[in-house]
């Protein structure tokens, strides 16, 4: 469904994505795990269109998206909720999720989304009316990720979605990830810090280091993998 291959991203003289290759399946939940300054957040960002490769293809659905513009991307059915949640912080919640249908015309199917996500995230119902920036960090969390929901993609790209929450909320977080897949069909493509809670969930996974995919598998085989263990787990 999505492909990239041999991706190559620089920012200025700093070679940030050193030829990623990967893929995610309809249906799955695909997630990029290692460290801070890895390349995780650069190949979502690359895949969104925010910023360019210097070499390598982007393939959906066959189609070359490589060269395509963000808002393109978007109305082709990918989307990302993005690392810090940047939601718009005067605006009410209703209208944070208006916004993220803004690629849109169906006026009834939007609506029916609302009704969804709200059933996804019942506390957003409740602070409908509510500023985006007097609610709590978690609460904005739901928001960003009910927003990105809102422009009806087929593949969600979150990245780090569980960042300074609590735990209990973080437990929230990936429980709502697994409904989003399994409920809704979507595909998601995770970057998390997390990475336990991420592999437990993953159908695929990639270890990025420096740039480079250096081990990959099912989450099931890497949350077992000595190397995964000792470098992520805690072990």
């Amino acid at each position: 469904m999505l492909e990239v291959s041999d991706l190559h991203v620089y920012y200025g003289g700093i070679h940030a994505l050193k030829g990623i290759s990967l893929e995610a399946a309809r249906g799955q939940i695909v997630t990029l795990i290692g460290a801070n300054g890895a390349g995780k957040s650069s190949t979502l960002r690359a895949i969104s269109g925010l910023i360019k490769n210097k070499k390598g293809t982007i393939t959906y659905k066959g189609q070359d998206i490589t060269a395509m513009d963000p808002v393109e991307v978007v109305k082709s059915g990918i989307v990302m909720s993005p690392e810090g949640r940047r939601i718009f912080p005067h605006l009410s919640v209703e209208e944070n999720l208006y916004l993220g249908a803004y690629s849109r015309s169906d006026k009834d199917g939007i609506e029916r989304d609302k009704e969804w996500v709200f059933d996804l995230f019942p506390r957003l119902r409740e602070r409908k009316n509510q500023k985006g920036g007097t609610l709590s960090g978690g609460e904005q969390q739901m928001l960003a990720v009910a927003r990105a929901l809102m422009s009806a993609p087929d593949v969600i790209m979150l990245d780090e979605p569980s960042l300074g929450l609590a735990p209990l909320l973080v437990n929230d977080v990936f429980k709502i990830i697994g409904l989003i897949n399994e409920e809704q069909g979507k595909t998601v493509v995770l970057v998390e810090q997390n990475a336990f809670a991420a592999l437990k969930i993953a159908h695929y996974a990639y270890v990025l280091e420096t740039g480079s995919i250096v081990l990959q598998g099912t989450g099931e085989e890497l949350i077992n993998d000595k190397r995964i263990i000792e470098a992520y787990l805690g072990g």
